[in-house]
């Protein structure tokens, strides 16, 4: 259902973008798959004559593009963010046109709201939108500052000096019994039966 789902979303944003369906289109009946790591979701398509997406169920896929776990986090940063991290294997031609299809898909939010709400009302909305998403972008920011100076003036990480000699001390006292165990081993097996 989902799958159904984002197929559509794509489908209506290469609807609007007719370079991209035709870039699309020269690899008809080649198929792909989009595999995200969080949350662990996969989206297997073909590409139809007209270069839209078509459903195709777990067929196996020419081209496979397994995005990081912080790709829906990287989206707040903007589009190139999501296949920033990407890994691509597959047919090289058809992967450097899907890459290029999806770092340049562009939804135009204020188009679909003027043909529900009107114009104006559109423009307004969107404009709140981006408002907000940039509020909270700037907060995020913000937020990863914060973090990186708590934790490198207020609590650096890491462990002190007093922990490091402990624990190396532990590791040797340990490499010393498992010496000992292997010889008591050794003379185990060469004692006659």
């Amino acid at each position: 259902m989902l799958d159904l789902l984002a197929l559509a979303a794509l489908n209506h944003l290469l609807a609007a973008t007719p370079w991209a369906r035709a870039r699309l289109a020269p690899f008809a009946g080649r198929r792909a798959r989009l595999v995200m790591a969080m949350p662990a979701a996969a989206l297997t398509f073909r590409i139809g004559t007209d270069g839209t997406l078509e459903s195709l169920g777990d067929a196996p896929p020419d081209v496979n593009i397994h995005l990081p776990a912080g790709a829906p986090l990287a989206a707040l940063g903007g589009r190139d963010g999501i296949l920033r991290g990407a890994r691509i294997d597959g047919r090289a031609d058809f992967a450097e046109a899907l890459g290029e299809v999806l770092r340049h898909l562009d939804w135009d939010v204020e188009e679909d709201l003027s043909r529900l709400v009107g114009d104006i009302a559109a423009h307004r909305l969107a404009g709140a939108g981006r408002a907000f998403a940039a509020a909270g972008a700037d907060s995020a920011r913000r937020l990863a500052d914060n973090l990186d100076e708590f934790f490198r003036y207020e609590r650096p990480p890491g462990i002190g000096r007093a922990e490091a000699a402990a624990f190396a001390g532990a590791v040797a006292l340990l490499r010393a019994d498992a010496n000992a165990l292997e010889r008591r081993l050794g003379a185990l097996e060469r004692r006659p039966v």
